[in-house]
């Protein structure tokens, strides 16, 4: 058996254990516990309404079609897909291991899984050029670089938000910062984010995301002015950037 088989099996393996036991955490739910209700416990603001979790139906539709892909005989020695190597593995292992530690209440343990998920996501974002290097078909745009631009940017939201709830746990007093504050500082980060992203990858997918989880945040703070209005205000920034970073792509391309 080929190098590039084993890594066809073992990331295709991997991507369907990571979404079936995804949906076992809460069809069970794993430990007695709901991923959404273990949420609902932390006091904290960076956090969006319910419904913005549903985005993970289209991660997992992008990572189906991706474990397809990259399994078809023609795309095992795909250069693309050797860059990315077993990376798409790695994420899926970090993402169960953060399940695991999130219904079993080891927070801190989470924190780790959660970095390790987003190192495994931008190592394979970079790697697979998104933004820097010409696609080569329709097939790599939709299978590799939409998917993993959706995951990463999905992710860059939860990191942040996995961050405020492991420190809403310590005895950190903020630095004398209101919590609605320091929300607002992390909207306003989370915005550079989004900017940089547009002017160095022009990368619409992944800045689409945060629009989404910002507008989520407004939904779910309309109880705290300050907070709800800067997700509203963040939103319609990232909504722009996704905008600019979309025309200016197809300007290049064309």
């Amino acid at each position: 058996m080929s190098k590039g088989t084993v890594r066809q099996i073992v990331n295709a393996l991997v991507i369907l254990g990571t979404i079936v036991m995804n949906i076992l955490a809460n069809a069970l739910p794993l430990n007695g516990q709901f991923t959404g209700d273990i949420s609902d416990r932390f006091q904290v603001f960076f956090v969006p309404a319910g419904y913005v979790f549903s985005i993970w139906g289209l991660i997992y539709i992008g990572l189906l079609a991706f474990a397809a892909y990259q399994a078809l005989p023609a795309r095992r020695e795909d250069a693309a897909l050797r860059r990315i190597g077993y990376l798409p593995a790695l994420s899926g292992i970090a993402n169960v291991a953060w399940l695991f530690f999130w219904h079993y209440n080891l927070f801190g343990w989470t924190l780790v899984a959660m970095l390790l998920l987003l190192a495994s996501l931008l190592a394979t974002y970079l790697r697979a050029g998104i933004g820097r290097t010409p696609v080569a078909s329709r097939a790599e745009r939709w299978c590799i670089r939409v998917p993993f631009s959706v995951y990463l940017g999905w992710i860059t939201v939860a990191t942040i938000a996995n961050v405020t709830d492991v420190l809403s746990l310590t005895t950190w007093g903020g630095w004398g910062l209101a919590p609605e504050m320091w929300a607002v500082a992390l909207l306003a980060v989370a915005v550079l984010i989004a900017l940089a992203m547009a002017v160095t990858r022009r990368d619409a997918a992944y800045i689409l995301v945060l629009t989404w989880a910002f507008a989520g945040i407004g939904v779910k703070q309309a109880a705290t002015p300050m907070v709800a209005n800067a997700g509203w205000v963040a939103s319609a920034a990232a909504a722009l950037l996704a905008g600019w970073a979309l025309w200016s792509a197809r300007r290049t391309s064309a």
